[in-house]
């Protein structure tokens, strides 16, 4: 995958989310390792959700996994603590605040599955 695809469907899930009930300030970095590297940044700030592909120096975290595994994470297919634990994911800064990233990946999946289960 390029930096581009990459970029592109992590922020297509991440996205996806209702933060619009969440006032914490939370900045994360994402660095891509490997094919398709680069950096860009998720952060949310006053119930919104930005993601843009710059670096952000002035951030609380920083996630560091090759672009494959990145997007697991961002899916909600590889559990962000589970790849953290097996060397996937190295994570500098304030792992509190990678926790609540990873609790945005899981109400992300939590609404996608009550979506699936309305009827239409």
């Amino acid at each position: 995958m390029t930096y581009e695809e990459i970029f592109e469907a992590a922020k297509k899930e991440f996205m996806k989310s209702d933060v619009s009930h969440l006032t914490q300030h939370l900045a994360v970095q994402a660095d891509i390792i490997g094919e398709g590297n680069g950096a860009f940044y998720i952060e949310l700030k006053d119930g919104k959700l930005y993601v843009e592909p710059y670096e952000y120096y002035d951030h609380h975290v920083k996630l560091i996994a090759t672009g494959s595994d990145f997007f697991k994470i961002a899916d909600g297919s590889m559990n962000a603590v589970m790849a953290y634990t097996i060397g996937k994911l190295k994570i500098e800064g304030d792992l509190g605040k990678a926790l609540e990233l990873q609790q945005i990946i899981e109400s992300i999946k939590k609404n996608e599955k009550k979506a699936k289960k309305l009827p239409e």
